[in-house]
Order: C-alpha cells, then sequence, then structure tokens
C-alpha cells in the first residue's frame, strides 16, 4: 500500500446494558412524562446511563428530572447534556441552555457516568418538574445458569454457556445474546438458552463470560457476567497448519500436524473422522512423534471421493492420550471455484496463528511488523482495517449465513475506534457558530507550527445542532483514522503510558511530510510525552498551550463501512435473518449521519474562497457535496474548561469518493440516516460525486486528482487558467506530494469499484460513461493469464480538465496520464478484479468478465501458507536514517530550539531521523536486513501480509462467485 490515509484518536467502551421504560400515561392537559433510562455500557464498578425523556403533557421552557437510585453506591461522576446534582441516593438533572424547551411529544436525552459498589439496579420512579412520569415497566432479567464463577478450563477450552431469561409483564423473551468480555458470540432466539464458546485460548486474566436478554419491546436487560479461567495445558497440545481445508469432489488437500512441545516419550497421534459426510477421509489414521521429531510437521491428506457433493463438509480430529486435541474442518467446494478460494482466505485470516487479529480482536494493518507506508508500524491499525474487515465478515455471512461475526465486528470497532464520550469529553462545549481558531494549512514541515489566527472569520457549521437534536448527545460518532495497537510507542491512553489499543497520529504538516517525516503524537495530549507543551506546538503556535484530545476521521473507511453494512443487510435480509444485525445496520446509517462532516470546507467558508476574508459559509453554503480528505474534531480534556472545535477538509481527491454509500444513504430505507436532512444531503452528494468523475477522467481514461477550496492551504488565489469544478480549484496530487496522491495506481482500483458497484445497482448512464472510458484504458495496459499478471502500478500526469460545465462536459484532450511502471500488488489486483465483475455483470462486458476471472486465477499462484503474498523491495527504506536537509527539504524537520522526548525516552531535537525516534524497530526482528541496507547493501526485499490487501482480494472471489457462480 502506498497511500496514505487520513490524520488525527480514543478508546470506546462496550458492553450490555440494562433498558428501564416508562410508558406513556393518559393524554392530558397538564404535565405528563415519560421516560427510558438505560445503562449503555457497564465495566467493574462504573457505567454509562442514558436518559430519554419525553414530554407528554403542556410544553415547557425548561426542565427538571429527578429520579432516586435504589442503592447507597451508586454515584453520578460526570454528566451532559444536563446538569446533575446528587445528595445521597437523589438525583437532579437539570437543563442546559440549549435543551430546555420541550414542547409535546418533544424528546431530549441526557447521559452520565456513574460508579456504584456490589450491585447497578435501576431506578424505579421519575418526575419531571415535580410531576410523575407513569406507568414503568420492568426490563427483563437474565442469569448465567452455566458456567459457575472461576470455573477453570485447560485450553482449547470448549465452555459451554447457558442461560435463564424472564421478561416483564406482558412481554415475552426475544433474544439472548452471549458475549465475552464486551465481544459478541452468538445469538439464541429460543428457550433453552444456550451457547458452546469453543477454541479458548489460554489467558493469564480471567474471561468474563456474559449474557444480555431482550424482551419483544426491544428492552434489554442488564448484563448477567461470570468470570472463568482459562489455563495452558501441562501437557503436549496437537498442533495443525490450518483449522480448515477445502477439497473437491475427486480430489485431495492436505494439513500439517505437529505437537506444541516435547512429549516425554514418543506417542501417536490418531486422526479420525469425527462429524460430517462419509464421502471426505483422511490418511494416514496415526502419526508417531518422539522427544526427537515432535515439532517436525507430518502431512494428513484429505480425500473427497467423486461422489462428494459440494457445500457438504467433514470434521477430522487429531487425538492422542495426554495431548490436546485438534480439528480441522474440510469443506466440499467445487473445484477452483471462486467461493473455495474466498473460505480458505477467510480461514487464513481468521486462524490465530496466522497473527492477522491483536489479543483483544483488533485487526493489525499487517501481520509484519516492520512496515512503513500510511502507519508507520505494522501492528498498528487504520479506520480502513476495520472497514475492511467488515465487508470480509458481510462475504462470509452470505456464504455461511453466519451473522454473529459481522455483528462482533462492528461491535469491536465501536470499542477500539470510535472515541466513546469519556474520550470525547468537552463537545458539549462546541459553539457552531464559531467551529475552529484558522491556522493556515503550510506547503512545508518547515514552515510549522503554524500560527493561530482568531481574526480569519470562519463559517457556520450547519450540522452540530441537528446532530444533537436527532442523536441526543452532542458528541461525534465516527473512526479516528490511526491506533497503536500493541502501544509500541508507550503513549497509552490519555498519558497513562500502559493501555493497549492507544489513539494516535501522525501526519500534521502539510502536503511534504512524508511518511518518513513525521512525529508520532497521543491524540490525547495531556504532556506526559514530547516537551512542555507535549506535542502541540510542532504544530500549531499559540500563546499558550491546553491539555487536550483531538480525533481525525478518513471518510473513506467510514463510508466502506456502510458499502459494507448494506451488503451485509441485503443478504442476510434475503436469508431471513437481518434482525441479527439490525443493531449494527443501524449504526451504519448514524455513521454516515456524521459522515456529512467531510462535505464542508476546513472553516466553512464558501466554495471559490481566494483569500482568508472571504465571506465565511452560513446554512449549508460552505458545502461541497464531495467527501474530503478528512474531517476531524476535538476539545479540552478539561471538562470546566469551555472550549472544543470541529473542522472539515478545503481539498477532495477523487480516490476518496464513494457514490456507492452515497447511494444507500439516501435509497435505502435500512440505511438513511435519522437527521432529517441528511437523506437529501447524500442525494446532493450522490450527483456530485459522479460528476467528479467526469470532470477529472483524463482523454486517455484514468482519473486526475481532485480539487482544493484552499490554494496552497491558506485561500490564496490559484494562478491564472487554473481549471474549476464549483468554485474548487484543479490539482494535480491532492493532499500529498510525496510521493504525489496520485501516483499509485491503486486509488483508482478503489475508487473506480466504488463507482462500478453504484452502477451495478443503480444504472446510471453517467458513471456506466466513465467506466466504459476506464476499463479499456486500464486493460490496455495490463498483462493477465491465469498464472500470472502485470498491472499499472505508477502514472504521471500531464496536462489540466477544463473548467467544468455540467451541461456539455469535455473532452479532456490535454488531460493525459502515462503508466510509468507496472507491478503485481496483490491488494490492488483483488480490488480491480472486483471492480471489473460488477462492470462486466452489468454492462455484459465479456472483455471485463474475462480479465476479472484471469486476475483472480492469477492471485492464487501466490497463495501461501498466511494468505496471498508477492516478494516487494523497498528501496524508499534508505529514507529512515536521513536527518533534515534544509535544500532538499527532506528529514524530519524539528524546529530550533525545540525539545523533547518520546515515552521511552527517545530524544526529539533538530538533526533526528525516523529512526531515532522509532529506536524499537532496531529490536524488530526483519530490522537486520534494513540496517545492511543503511550500511550499503541491497535493498531489503519483504513478504508483506497488509489485512486490506487480503480482504480485497477474498472478497474479489466472492464476488465473482457470487455474480458468476458458473464460473
Amino acid at each position: 500500500m502506498r497511500h496514505r490515509t487520513g490524520r488525527a484518536l480514543g478508546a470506546a467502551l462496550l458492553g450490555a446494558g440494562l433498558v428501564l421504560v416508562a410508558a406513556p400515561p393518559p393524554a392530558q392537559a397538564a404535565a405528563a412524562c415519560s421516560v427510558v433510562y438505560k445503562v449503555q455500557s457497564q465495566w467493574t464498578g462504573g457505567f454509562t446511563g442514558d436518559i430519554a425523556i419525553t414530554n407528554t403533557g403542556d410544553p415547557v421552557t425548561s426542565w427538571k428530572l429527578e429520579y432516586d437510585f435504589p442503592d447507597a453506591g451508586q454515584k453520578v461522576t460526570q454528566g451532559w447534556s444536563g446538569t446533575y446534582a446528587q445528595t445521597g441516593t437523589h438525583v437532579t438533572v437539570n437543563n442546559v441552555a440549549w435543551n430546555g424547551g420541550l414542547g409535546t411529544g418533544a424528546s431530549v436525552s441526557t447521559g452520565f457516568n456513574a460508579t456504584f459498589t456490589s450491585a447497578n439496579p435501576l431506578p424505579t420512579a421519575f418526575t419531571l418538574n415535580g410531576t410523575a412520569c407513569n406507568g414503568a415497566v420492568a426490563a427483563p432479567t437474565v442469569a448465567i445458569g452455566s458456567p459457575a464463577a472461576n470455573t477453570r478450563y485447560t485450553a482449547p477450552a470448549s465452555i459451554p454457556v447457558t442461560a435463564t431469561a424472564t421478561a416483564g409483564t406482558g412481554r415475552t423473551v426475544s433474544k439472548v445474546e452471549f458475549y465475552h468480555d464486551g465481544l459478541l458470540l452468538g445469538t439464541d432466539t429460543s428457550a433453552p438458552y444456550a451457547y458452546t464458546w469453543a477454541s479458548v485460548p489460554a489467558q493469564a486474566a480471567a474471561y468474563h463470560v456474559q449474557a444480555v436478554a431482550f424482551d419483544s419491546a426491544g428492552v434489554r436487560s442488564t448484563t448477567a457476567d461470570v468470570p472463568v479461567f482459562v489455563d495452558a495445558s501441562a501437557n503436549p497440545a496437537v498442533v495443525t497448519d490450518s483449522t480448515s481445508v477445502t477439497v473437491s469432489p475427486g480430489k485431495t488437500a492436505t494439513f500439517k500436524v505437529s505437537l506444541s512441545k516435547a512429549p516425554t516419550a514418543g506417542t501417536t497421534v490418531a486422526v479420525a473422522r469425527t462429524a460430517g459426510v462419509t464421502t471426505v477421509s483422511a490418511a494416514p489414521a496415526s502419526l508417531t512423534f518422539t522427544t526427537a521429531n515432535w515439532n517436525t510437521p507430518q502431512t494428513v491428506t484429505v480425500t473427497a471421493t467423486a461422489a462428494a457433493a459440494v457445500n457438504t463438509n467433514a470434521t477430522f480430529s487429531a487425538t492422542g492420550t495426554g495431548l490436546t486435541a485438534a480439528t480441522v474442518l474440510a469443506s466440499v467446494v467445487a473445484e477452483g471455484s471462486a467461493d473455495a478460494r474466498f473460505t480458505q482466505l477467510y480461514n487464513d485470516i481468521k486462524n490465530p496463528a496466522n497473527g492477522y487479529f491483536s489479543p483483544e480482536g483488533v485487526p493489525y494493518h499487517s501481520i509484519e511488523t516492520l512496515i512503513d507506508e500510511a502507519p508507520d508500524q505494522g501492528h498498528e491499525t487504520t479506520s480502513e482495517a476495520f472497514s475492511y474487515w467488515l465487508w470480509l465478515e458481510a462475504e462470509h455471512g452470505r456464504v455461511t449465513q453466519e451473522w454473529a461475526p459481522f455483528s462482533s465486528a462492528w461491535q469491536t470497532m465501536e470499542k477500539y475506534i470510535i472515541p466513546s464520550h469519556a474520550d470525547q469529553p468537552t463537545n458539549d462545549k462546541y459553539d457552531p457558530s464559531k467551529p475552529a481558531t484558522y491556522a493556515a494549512e503550510h506547503p512545508l514541515p518547515s514552515q510549522y507550527p503554524s500560527q493561530l489566527e482568531p481574526s480569519v472569520s470562519v463559517g457556520t457549521d450547519p450540522l452540530a445542532n441537528e446532530l444533537k437534536t436527532t442523536y441526543g448527545t452532542p458528541d461525534v460518532y465516527g473512526m479516528h483514522w490511526l491506533l497503536d495497537v500493541d502501544n509500541v510507542y508507550g503513549f497509552g491512553h490519555c498519558g497513562d503510558k500502559t493501555t493497549r489499543v492507544a489513539y494516535i497520529n501522525t501526519f500534521q504538516r502539510g502536503p511534504q511530510e512524508s511518511t518518513f517525516e513525521t512525529v508520532p503524537q497521543p491524540s490525547c495530549d495531556t504532556f506526559a510525552a514530547g516537551g512542555p507543551n507535549g506535542y502541540l506546538d510542532l504544530f500549531t503556535k499559540d500563546t499558550s498551550y491546553a491539555k487536550q484530545w483531538k480525533y481525525t476521521n478518513a471518510p473513506d473507511a467510514d463510508s466502506r463501512a456502510v458499502q459494507a453494512a448494506y451488503w451485509a443487510y441485503t443478504w442476510a435480509t434475503e436469508q431471513g435473518k437481518g434482525s441479527q444485525i439490525s443493531a449494527a445496520v443501524a449504526n451504519a446509517a448514524k455513521m454516515g449521519d456524521y459522515l456529512r462532516y467531510s462535505f464542508y470546507d476546513k472553516y466553512f467558508k464558501n466554495p471559490g474562497c481566494t483569500s482568508t476574508g472571504c465571506a465565511p459559509g452560513t446554512g449549508k453554503s460552505s458545502s461541497n457535496n464531495l467527501m474530503s480528505w478528512y474531517y476531524a474534531w476535538g476539545g479540552a480534556t478539561d471538562t470546566a474548561a469551555g472550549w472544543a472545535w470541529r473542522i472539515g477538509s478545503s481539498t477532495s481527491h477523487f480516490g476518496y469518493q464513494n457514490p456507492m454509500a452515497a447511494y444507500v444513504l439516501s435509497t435505502s430505507s435500512a440505511l438513511t440516516p435519522k437527521s432529517s436532512t441528511a437523506k437529501a444531503d447524500w442525494a446532493a452528494s450522490l450527483s456530485r460525486q459522479v460528476e467528479f468523475y467526469q470532470w477529472l477522467q483524463s482523454a486517455d481514461g484514468g482519473i486526475a486528482g481532485g480539487a482544493t477550496n484552499s490554494w496552497n492551504g491558506a485561500y490564496e488565489a490559484p494562478p491564472a487558467g487554473t481549471p474549476t469544478f464549483y468554485g474548487l480549484s484543479y490539482v494535480e496530487a491532492p493532499v500529498y506530494e510525496d510521493p504525489p496522491s496520485n501516483r499509485w495506481f491503486g486509488m483508482q482500483t478503489w475508487s473506480l469499484e466504488r463507482l462500478a458497484e453504484y452502477y451495478y445497482l443503480s444504472g446510471d448512464a453517467k458513471a456506466k460513461a466513465v467506466l466504459d472510458k476506464w476499463v479499456p484504458w486500464a486493460l490496455d495496459n495490463s498483462t493477465i493469464s491465469a498464472t500470472s499478471f502485470e498491472i499499472p502500478s505508477d502514472l504521471a500526469w500531464s496536462g489540466k480538465p477544463a473548467t467544468w460545465n455540467p451541461s456539455s462536459p469535455a473532452a479532456n484532450s490535454s488531460l493525459r496520464v502515462t503508466v510509468t511502471s507496472k507491478g503485481q500488488d496483490l491488494g490492488v489486483a483483488g480490488s480491480y478484479a472486483k471492480l471489473l465483475t460488477y462492470y462486466a455483470a452489468k454492462s455484459g462486458n465479456a472483455r471485463a468478465k474475462t480479465a476479472a476471472k484471469g486476475l483472480l486465477d492469477a492471485i492464487w499462484s501466490y497463495k501461501d501458507s498466511k494468505g496471498v503474498s508477492v516478494t516487494e523491495t523497498r528501496a524508499d527504506y534508505n529514507r529512515m536514517d536521513d536527518v533534515y536537509n534544509a535544500s532538499t527539504g527532506q528529514g524530519i524537520y524539528i524546529p530550533p530550539g525545540w525539545t523533547g522526548t518520546m515515552p521511552n525516552g527517545d530524544a526529539i531535537k533538530p538533526g533526528v531521523s525516523f529512526l531515532d525516534i522509532r529506536s524499537f524497530y532496531k529490536n524488530d526482528p526483519d530490522w537486520p536486513k534494513v540496517q545492511s541496507y543503511l550500511a550499503g547493501g541491497a535493498a531489503p526485499t519483504f513478504n508483506y501480509h497488509r489485512f486490506w490487501a487480503q480482504v480485497d482480494v477474498a472478497t474479489g472471489y466472492a464476488e465473482y462467485g457470487r455474480l458468476f457462480p458458473n464460473g
């Protein structure tokens, strides 16, 4: 991957909660109310609550809610969207300035964090302005019958979980969800409620097995929670190199068996079918391991008879006296079928031994740790990776009708990369009439820190109040773009230095700041590392600095999550299982609501702004209706400090557009966001995005870079003759120039794949016209056979598009693209194959279909034990020890006189290199070959397994198999 995602971070608590619903009282002209009290998440000794209040009586201009906690240990520690006070168990919540008026039928939500001691029971009575809210209905209850608390198991454990559930009067239990540590395992919709959690690995700390019940009205119980322990086996374990294989009728497949440690004496491992069809067998039936050969893998051959039926399976167990057993699932698939290859790659990705996921279940950017591109270490992760994970699980659900993994992926995303309220605590201080203070985006890192200039006028934010009213919270529901999953840098959470899966940021200093020139920083900057002002004064210049939190959203990732949710919803609904993912789909629509921030100019200036004194936007006048490079938000960590900010981005890259997401957010009832203007906004964006592709399409067919509303990052007047698109100025390499952002062919396939998906669903003639020109250009520059391929890698651009005329689009005869190099980027090839598949399925283009199948067949020749990979030479790693050179601009720029330290003690000062502030790289197992290169040796080579690339390939097989089931 050679792209660079967004810019600036949190960790969200995820857990089951409890709900108390107060039914509406009889119609009356006096004060009346209904209340829904929810525990949104709960952990040991603490919880987050939400209270929704509906005024069913006469209008009020202010309100006061009162209730009593049933337990003396329940204490509110922090509140939002209301002013909380507590005396003993009695809680009073008064409205804040912006939400006091409640008309008849109007609702408002307020929330809080609280602690408890031994129990967290529900309040049972509420009053609004002194009048009782009537008709409370009890939430359902749930209890775990087994396992008992503190039961110990031996890895790999199989833990059967049972639960009993009871609904309130007049209601029934609709389902029980089973979790471990806040992550969904499965759902049971009928009593007796049960789930077996299989293959649980050993862990020093306790696992928490949990259950949550829902009643027929959707009301949720409190969380039943039982700690259990899984110990490592003292005996050797049977180890297989795969947990599943695919085999075709009349064919064979293999897996390998070894032991985890030496046995005390020679031992026999028996291999036998323990479930499934008899048309699949395994041989030999036994393997012998000794104290000498215990770790030498021995091969087992799985054979399917010619009569074996496709889509059947058999389970084989490898067992031995005193050994922990292993199982392998053999699935019968059509020979060479796309679905078979998808299943194999899915199993590779989900196999814990392959290392794609952290212990917390977070997908890494790559298996390998020494990698620098957008993330600067492989065990960081991005919002991109989470969105690809959702796509993977959507395809898995289509193939298997198993939807718990999709829901669990969304919940993991919420827990770790969508900041919780606690991680964005001062949004209630945000003033939409003054979104942020202006600071220029300078072209060079050496021009930073950038001076904050309060005198520059900024426009108003038209979304904040609508979103706050719709969702009852001032918080933003979007992913931050970058996490340090293993906490390699040591920032931890808000300066604690120890918490894993930590929000971080890198890029902050203009288009020439390459990935080798960044200074990593925590998204919650408490000045625990860096200099006296943390890292803030490397980027902005101010009279004083405050501890603060800040997050940056990469819109292409959030929109891909919406894409995945649409397909998951479509396929699950076709299977009659749409209800199993309804919560995730609703949250995808919510994410799309907030994603509209990407439409807006950075400082809410109107399109066509050519000076800092240009008119600020009002209403929605500052929307470009395009998906820009990022939106960001932040504020003070001190809840008494009284400020928060939000910004959009002035620059839009064609590669970030997603007409597929815009289409479903404006047409699908399940994905339509709740805000009153969101559907219309996304419909307008869909039209504008398609026009953007038309405007930027070269005479050859490739799509040029993008456009900006802030020339040189400072709202300067662009050079005379610069083409424009609805007031935005053409930019060849939007956002970053080292390397140029439109050099990589992957930007073409990523974005055009979304356009092809949209065309496949809609038949839009404008989208087809763009693809009709792009596909022949791309195929003319590709060489594809059944065993090898060569596709464009790097592109060069010349000329410019014409100024956009929507009534008569120009042919752009002077805008040209040249393919300067070709290669075998497997992830791009997977994306390319999907693009061709959608296009061929809708248009009937035989050449595109043949090329898609050829690419997918050729990619399979790069299959290895962990997925697919190709050898890459990384000559750019010679920049790892570059120090800043003023004449070339390369190397990390640190302002004169600025000094600080990374959490591990690495010094940050003028003259440091990428490596100097990342000394942990010297302990990486792959470091010696980079060190040899820096000392004058050959450029190092790597076989990387990037998460996004594996998924792009896997879903390429899945979609080809779906749209062309006969090959």
